[in-house]
């Protein structure tokens, strides 16, 4: 099959290089939003801003375009690997193609403004909804970091999309011996999955920054976890879809593995550094950083009780000292243990 990822950051180039060495052969081209970026890979074959060390695959083919020249090419899938902030002038080009579209970013949109559109922040399908509906779409999430895909070690992702075709389309490209995709219709579930672990990571990095004790990443990950569900429920998805991969699996991972960019955030927050300078120092995008206020805006008018989320916002905005957080969210009220979705 042919696929484009469109997006040649980190994931969609591990992606893309993975893909690449199928053994069913496929045709791939990941597309670069930059011509310059394009045209560096093309001569180092490595993506050396956002995947050093890789090679590229000489089957991998390489191309520097913008969105919308993706309506007119042939493709029997195309994969949005664009951050979040880019999802909705993607799908706008997409939206009179046939080929099945599936995104890879995870958080919600930062609210737009206009009459037309809500006050809120959107998940990815909810984008879709307003701008293409009419496309067939889907999502790839799970536990997984670029580097560790790219090198082909064992990676299990979520296929989500309410059109099994979509869904058997993304388990052909990239289900094979090192990265298996399970597939699930639950589209809410899975990104708010893939949405609310950024924003817990933050947390959890902070925690261990403050060198608080593996009890508390203990405590903050399994509330965190009650967090996301409670969300989850009240956005239309089911309990069972935060106990699999794109729930747990992914938050456990962003919470405590050293790849991840949001609980470095929280770790950088804790040794004093200001936002600006713990984002600059990345070099990469964290969602959890442009996300949070969103996931909690969203919280709130739904009537979700989210305190580590908030306790995250309140850090990001200055409102709080790290300390100070980690006192808000100890201090709080006992309360029973027993699952509320509200």
């Amino acid at each position: 099959m042919k696929i484009i990822v469109f997006g040649a950051g980190a994931w969609g180039t591990a992606l893309a290089v993975s893909a690449a060495r199928h053994p069913g052969g496929h045709r791939v081209e990941l597309w670069a939003r930059d011509p310059a970026q394009t045209s560096a890979m093309q001569f180092a074959r490595e993506n050396a801003r956002y995947l050093p060390g890789i090679t590229l695959p000489p089957a991998l083919a390489l191309r520097g375009a913008p969105a919308g020249d993706l309506v007119a090419a042939e493709a029997d899938l195309i994969v949005v690997a664009t951050p979040m902030a880019g999802l909705r002038e993607t799908l706008v080009a997409l939206r009179d193609g046939q080929a099945p579209v599936a995104w890879l970013c995870k958080g919600f949109e930062a609210p737009q403004a206009g009459a037309q559109t809500p006050a809120i922040g959107l998940l990815g399908h909810e984008i879709r909804a307003v701008v293409a509906p009419a496309l067939r779409v889907g999502v790839l999430s799970g536990p997984s970091f670029a580097l560790e895909v790219a090198r082909g070690q064992p990676t299990a992702l979520v296929a989500a999309s309410e059109h099994a075709t979509v869904r058997d389309a993304l388990v052909q490209a990239f289900h094979c011996s090192t990265l298996r995709v399970y597939a699930s219709d639950d589209v809410p579930g899975v990104e708010v999955g893939g949405a609310v672990k950024n924003v817990l990571a933050i947390a959890t990095g902070l925690c261990d920054g403050l060198d608080l004790g593996l009890n508390a990443r203990a405590a903050l990950v399994t509330r965190g976890l009650a967090e996301m569900t409670r969300l989850g429920l009240a956005l239309g998805a089911r309990a069972e879809t935060f106990m699999g991969l794109s729930g747990l699996g992914d938050l456990v991972l962003t919470a405590t593995g050293d790849l991840s960019r949001n609980r470095r955030v929280g770790q950088l927050l804790a040794q004093g550094l200001s936002l600006q300078q713990a984002v600059a120092s990345l070099g990469h995008v964290a969602e959890g950083v442009y996300s949070a206020r969103t996931v909690v805006q969203r919280a709130r008018a739904l009537g979700v009780e989210m305190p580590i989320s908030e306790a995250v916002v309140a850090l990001l905005d200055g409102g709080l000292r790290p300390a100070a957080a980690v006192a808000a969210l100890m201090g709080r009220e006992p309360k029973l243990e027993a699952f509320s979705p509200g």
